[in-house]
């Protein structure tokens, strides 16, 4: 079998999201609504909740007809954010697709769908770190097993 470039694209978002929600799942319930030390910048409630909203403010500018619900950061619980990554994740999919699938162009996004994809696999891994940090600061670390396995792209 040959390998299929847009698959392998599409499959690396697939597994992104994937690894944001076994961070989701991973991460100690004490840490959803604590404030980093100094009491500035987003909970982790809130940096879950801007990663959805962000893909929402592409789906938008893209134009995509089917749009996920937005969430609130003060309200969303860990369920919510589930779903509502889980969504966007498919939305956002179905737009890479498209454009891998004809020109290699993302409207309102230059120069194509390749940097799109990057642009959003670094947005995610950034607050993903964030996330992480946020834990430890807070002093509800994430567990060292989760921390590798954020790594596991192979079995996500």
């Amino acid at each position: 079998m040959a390998f299929v470039i847009p698959d392998s694209l599409l499959n690396a978002y697939a597994t992104n999201n994937r690894i944001n929600l076994y961070l989701l799942e991973h991460l100690p319930e004490e840490v959803w609504r604590m404030k980093a030390p100094g009491g500035k910048g987003r909970d982790a409630a809130g940096i879950f909740v801007h990663m959805h909203n962000v893909r929402l403010m592409w789906l938008k500018a893209i134009g995509t007809a089917e749009m996920p619900a937005k969430l609130e950061p003060s309200t969303a619980t860990k369920a919510d954010v589930k779903e509502a990554l889980e969504a966007s994740s498919l939305a956002v999919g179905a737009v890479l697709q498209r454009a891998l699938a004809s020109d290699g162009k993302v409207k309102g996004f230059k120069p194509d769908a390749g940097s799109f994809l990057a642009y959003l696999l670094a947005h995610d891994a950034h607050h993903r770190g964030q996330i992480t940090m946020l834990a430890r600061h807070c002093g509800h670390a994430v567990s060292q097993s989760a921390m590798f396995g954020l790594w596991e792209w192979g079995t996500r």
